[in-house]
């Protein structure tokens, strides 16, 4: 029997439904809603829902992508040297969101989303000041971040394909909401692994990578 797969970005169980006269069969792994921010604002960390950090001072370089080099022209952090702004990924379930880069600052959110792509838009410290898709956040940590390029998947229902084509075969389809790990990028082009599979879709439905921006 011929076998799509639907991925998205909940619990990774498989729902089996059957479609057209042929019987063929589809399976989705059912998106996620995003819910990235989730948390009452509370002026201190008493009843915080979540750390601001979890692991030990390792240095300033938690959100790098060391594979990829800056380009030329790109303005770069006062701390970390790294380019402004830049993508990075959420390490943990759970991390504050403050209205400044220190403990004293009130907590406006809570990111709830481990591997959730997030944008690096400024730097205080061991702080970065970061913002998700819709262009909503605040002030986390550095060691709630990771380097780990991450994309969320903006449109629904979007084929994965086997090779950068769309004539190519679909090996997988990708709800809106899913977040895939980032491989290689052209200009047109991503390949990205989600749900245990991976595949190549159009750059232009994926949130986490820029239009111009080009992976080996």
């Amino acid at each position: 029997m011929q076998m799509r797969t639907w991925i998205g970005a909940a619990a990774l169980a498989v729902l089996v439904t059957g479609i057209g006269a042929a019987g063929n069969a589809e399976r989705l792994v059912p998106a996620l809603a995003l819910a990235s921010k989730s948390a009452p604002a509370i002026s201190t960390d008493t009843g915080a829902t979540a750390p601001d950090a979890t692991a030990p001072d390792s240095g300033l370089e938690a959100d790098a992508d060391m594979s990829q080099p800056a380009a030329e022209g790109t303005a770069l952090g006062p701390v970390t040297n790294l380019p402004l702004p830049r993508y990075v990924s959420l390490k943990t379930n759970e991390a504050n969101v403050r209205r400044g880069p220190s403990l004293s600052h009130r907590i406006d959110w809570v990111f709830t989303r481990r591997d959730m792509p997030l944008q690096v838009v400024a730097e205080y410290g061991h702080w970065r000041r970061v913002i998700d898709r819709d262009g909503m956040g605040g002030w986390v940590h550095y060691s709630m971040l990771s380097g780990v390029r991450t994309v969320i998947v903006d449109k629904d229902m979007e084929p994965l394909y086997a090779l950068p084509d769309t004539k190519a075969a679909e090996t997988a389809i990708l709800q809106a909401g899913v977040i895939g790990r980032l491989g290689t990028c052209d200009k047109t082009w991503c390949r990205i692994t989600a749900g245990g599979y991976s595949g190549w879709t159009p750059k232009s439905v994926l949130w986490g990578v820029d239009a111009d921006e080009i992976r080996n």
